[in-house]
């Protein structure tokens, strides 16, 4: 029997699969995660927030479908593996908030100045060629294995509430008066009922188990807003927009001045990198049902290989960290098994780089992506049952993180009071044999951030 010249490549059929099935496969995953072509330009070029970054909402169109191709290509021809990657839901809003907002105290710049996120790809590139270079050792299994699970599990659910409490904000159910988080009159505005037509529509679709619900819902609102009068679209197809502002801008020179005050974010965005890949894929390959007789994930130095290559590309192009995505678990359902699924991906992100006109007009106006942040939200907030709150010891440090980082409004400030107070509490509980090295190097790192950056 003569095999097709992909399925000598990617054995698809060995694994049980088709050419056909691994086609859907790719177009399911895609239509699952692609509500980041939206989010991320709309995050990091400060509309969706209301700041000034200085990075242009087209460029970044652009760079996040490029960053996203280059790190599903890679991931499908090195690994093998039904995995898309792109800019991460979490790790976004870290680089935005806690990453430039950190560049702009240690450079003494303003938001705006382009040498705040160009610092900030500086740290996400210094992290992915650390995360790229421990991949085929033996370091990473022990770093993997040397975070509490519950703070690891906090982190995710306090950057949920985080989203989804911006989200609330865009959509105009909640706002800031004299300084004080107030609840709005929902659907007193129109921002505040495209919220809740998005939200509904998202929400039902996800019960249903429809794939690309996100999408749709962004699509949904896109529609009521254009019905409104909020937005305009003056085309669908055109040129993508010129990249070349965003790429090879990071400033690897300025994080080396600030070495000490940037290290401990350098340390946060690797270990986020490395956690949240061996989550994803660990999901997917459960559900695809990739794992070998001894349970284990094959081919894993090369997925996380290629995971961290697509971070180092994605700083080159402006982008925060490019991740695996446990969306990618929809193309599993949809039958998919191998790599040629993440090349299918790959195709897409490219080919919506000409979709440009489209999400600009959308993802321009907050409101219609409210309710997306919102659902993601809800997403990542699945974690905390999986937090040990019987055991004080673990609870209440993750507590802290879980709740410090909508609270204070700061990412890395809620992170930084549950991994300091973490190895006190356990020391004075008696459980000094629960802490290792990552629980003294995460708290003098972050004692270390909090000093120098307070002595500015």
């Amino acid at each position: 029997m003569t095999l097709h010249p992909l399925d000598r490549f990617f054995h698809y059929s060995a694994h049980g699969s088709t050419l056909k099935t691994e086609i859907i496969a790719g177009l399911s995953t895609f239509a699952a995660m692609a509500y980041i072509i939206c989010i991320q330009p709309a995050l990091f070029s400060g509309q969706m927030t209301g700041t000034v970054t200085g990075m242009p909402f087209g460029a970044l169109i652009t760079t996040t479908c490029i960053a996203s191709a280059f790190g599903t290509l890679v991931m499908g021809l090195l690994a093998n593996y039904p995995i898309g990657l792109a800019p991460g839901m979490g790790t976004n809003f870290f680089v935005l908030f806690s990453v430039m907002g950190t560049c702009a105290a240690v450079t003494g710049s303003r938001m705006g100045d382009p040498v705040i996120w160009q610092t900030a790809m500086g740290v996400v590139l210094i992290s992915g060629m650390i995360f790229l270079a421990v991949s085929f050792t033996g370091l990473r299994k022990m770093i993997l294995n040397s975070m509490s699970p519950s703070l690891k599990f906090a982190i995710v659910t306090g950057i949920g509430l985080f989203i989804a409490m911006l989200g609330l904000k865009n959509g105009g159910i909640i706002g800031v008066e004299n300084g004080q988080w107030t609840l709005k009159t929902a659907g007193k505005d129109t921002p505040s009922l495209i919220f809740l037509s998005g939200l509904i529509v998202i929400t039902t679709l996800h019960y249903y188990r429809v794939k690309g619900s996100v999408l749709i819902g962004i699509l949904f609102s896109a529609l009521v807003a254009l019905l409104c009068g909020k937005i305009r679209i003056s085309g669908i197809v055109g040129a993508p927009a010129n990249p070349m502002p965003l790429v090879f801008q990071a400033d690897v020179a300025t994080v080396f001045r600030h070495f000490f005050e940037l290290l401990p974010l350098i340390f946060i965005c690797f270990f986020m990198d490395m956690f949240d890949t061996m989550g994803s894929v660990l999901g997917v390959a459960v559900s695809a049902k990739l794992l070998n007789q001894n349970h284990e994930i094959e081919r894993i130095e090369k997925i996380f290989a290629a995971d961290a290559a697509a971070t180092v590309a994605g700083a080159l192009c402006g982008q925060s960290t490019v991740t695996s995505y446990l969306e990618s678990a929809a193309g599993v359902e949809a039958g998919g098994k191998t790599g040629l699924v993440a090349v299918v991906i790959s195709i897409c992100f490219l080919l919506a780089m000409f979709f440009s006109p489209l999400i600009m007009a959308v993802a321009g106006y907050a409101p219609v992506t409210a309710a997306a942040l919102v659902v993601v939200g809800v997403m990542m907030m699945q974690s905390v049952t999986k937090i040990q709150w019987e055991d004080y010891t673990e609870g209440v440090p993750a507590f802290l993180i879980f709740a410090g980082i909508p609270f204070s409004n700061s990412i890395i400030g809620g992170i930084a009071i549950g991994l300091i107070i973490y190895p006190f509490i356990k020391i004075c509980c008696g459980r000094i044999k629960d802490l290792n090295w990552f629980s003294w190097l995460s708290a003098a790192f972050l004692i270390l951030y909090l000093v120098l950056l307070n002595g500015r």
